[in-house]
Formats: structure tokens, sequence, C-alpha cells
């Protein structure tokens, strides 16, 4: 039996088996009564449905979601999209799979650009900073938590919800932001600042494991704005005479950056750097929903399927 390509290239006609992380699992009753299995898998490059419709109940004691799995299938197409239909799934046992390839990081869902490379681009912004405070402040932040914000998704499911999706994020949205900055006079070290800062929070609201994130009791309890918030305003006090309006400013940013209260936001842009940031942070995560939704979209029209979220139909583009 042939291996199973990728979950990005599966098509009706692929067949054969695989390793994948299984992030959501539902034992669902038919029209008929029978019951079945409704399945999440991914791997590094995309999530597929899969369903399990013979020996359920034998199949469901073999793994539990949140597991990586072996898994045995065809592709099928129902409703114009790409499923998988198995005729077994197991949970992995690493020594004997990795023997036929099984790697963890193959079946996490994963940034397209290679985290050492985005990585390295944030870090040489942030060094190129003029002020010396910022620079310094941001240079903490970056050194103190580099390991999560290197592999740290950037929501649960919104935008850029993968491995190394807020580096990602926090990349692009650094690029456009400095461009806009000096388009409109604004100071760049700040925007730059308020792209480190705004999100810095979700590495204490969300909690993230084997790709999938889940909101901590902070994350409840607090969120990610006033966490931040709290964050920026923690290690300003540990630097010498760090100056208040810059820090003040700083927590501006990280408050304002969902660009209105009706966002979540406790107060509203009130500078030009904060309505900057606020605006690069709307435009990247709604481009990456964008390219999602057209990315996933298995259906032989030019346009997409209804996207709930975004409110249209999206246009796929000249047929090829």
């Amino acid at each position: 039996m042939s291996r199973l390509p990728r979950l990005d290239s599966l098509a009706r006609d692929s067949a054969g088996w695989g390793f994948f992380l299984c992030t959501a699992r539902e034992l669902r009753a038919g029209r008929s009564g029978a019951e079945f299995l409704i399945l999440t898998l991914q791997d590094a490059t995309a999530q597929v449905t899969a369903k399990v419709f013979d020996e359920v109940a034998r199949f469901a004691s073999q793994f539990e979601a949140g597991e990586f799995v072996r898994v045995e299938g065809k592709g099928s197409l129902y409703n114009g999209q790409i499923q998988l239909v198995l005729s077994s799934i197991r949970r992995v046992h690493p020594e004997q799979d990795r023997r036929e390839g099984f790697r963890e990081e193959d079946c996490v869902l994963s940034a397209p650009r290679p985290i050492d490379e985005m990585w390295t681009e944030l870090t040489a912004r942030v060094a190129a900073v003029e002020d010396p405070h910022v620079r310094v402040l941001l240079t903490r932040v970056l050194t103190d938590h580099e390991a999560q914000l290197r592999e740290w998704p950037a929501a649960q499911s919104v935008h850029h919800a993968y491995r190394g999706g807020l580096l990602e994020h926090l990349t692009k949205m650094a690029e456009t932001g400095i461009l806009l900055a000096r388009a409109y006079g604004a100071s760049a070290d700040l925007v730059l600042a308020g792209v480190v800062l705004h999100d810095i929070g979700k590495l204490q609201e969300l909690a993230s494991e084997a790709g999938m994130a889940a909101y901590t009791r902070e994350g409840n309890l607090v969120g990610h704005i006033a966490l931040g918030a709290i964050l920026v305003r923690d290690v300003a006090a540990g630097m010498s005479a760090f100056p208040e309006e810059i820090r003040t400013h700083l927590e501006h940013l990280v408050l304002s950056h969902h660009g209105s209260r009706e966002y979540g936001s406790p107060v509203e842009p009130k500078t030009i750097e904060a309505f900057i940031l606020a605006s690069v942070d709307e435009l990247d995560a709604r481009i990456n929903q964008v390219r999602r939704a057209v990315r996933e979209d298995t259906g032989d029209g030019e346009f997409t399927g209804w996207h709930k979220r975004l409110g249209r139909v999206l246009y796929k583009g000249p047929r090829a």
C-alpha cells in the first residue's frame, strides 16, 4: 500500500496510509441510526475531515483527540470538499512508527516560511531600532520569550492558527507597519514596538501543545490585551530610568490594537502609530483568512463557497 500525499495535495483518487495529528473527534449517529466517527486530521500543510464508518467501537478505543495517529484510507468528495474515509486508525507507536518515517513535526500544521528565517528577520528589525530605550525593552522581550515566540500560533482558530503563526503574523506586520510609518511620517520605532508587543499577552492567554491551542485560566479571566499591557509595564519597571512617556505610549499601543471598544480594546487608538498598528493587525489577519479560504476550497467554480466569518464568497482567480 502506498503512502497518502500531504493533505494540501489530497485528491479523490488518493489512497494509502499516513501519519497525522488528530485534533478533534466526535461520535455521531447517521440518518440510519448507525454511529460513525468524524475526525479532524492535520499535517504540516493542511487539515482535513476524516470519517470512520466500519468497526467504529473498535477503532474509537485506539486513539484520542490530541494524539498522533496512523491511518489507512482513501479520498472522498463530500459537499464539494475533499475528505478521507478511513478503513483503519490507531495511535502512533513512536519507536515502531519512526522506522516507517513518523516525525512529530511533519504532523503539526506550520507556517509556510521557515521559523529560523522569520526569527532572523524580526530580531534584525529590533536591532535597528534607533531609540535605545525601546530597543533594549524589545530585545529583552524577544530574549525572554524566544522559545514561545518561535512556536506559538497567533490564535486558536481564526487566523495564523498553526505552529509559528504568531511569528509569521509579527514579521508581516513589521514589514507593512514600517512602510506605513515612513509614508505617514510616524515613528517607525514605536510602530515596530507595537507590532512586537501587541499580542505578547497571547503567550499567557494560549497554551500550545502539539500544534493545538487552548485558552488558559489567565486567558479566559484576563485576556491577552490586559496581559500584554501588564508585561510591558513590568519590563519597563525593571529598566533603569525608562521614560514614562514612552512606556505609556507602548501600553496604549497594546491596549488599543483591536481598533475599537466594540472589538475588545479598552481604549481606542489616539496616536498615528496606534492607528497604523490597528490597521496592519486587522489587514494581515484578514488576508490570512482569505488565503486560507481560497486554498482550502475544493469546489470546481471560480468562487469559493460562502465564508461565514468573512461574510462573502471569494474569487479564486482564473482557472488553470
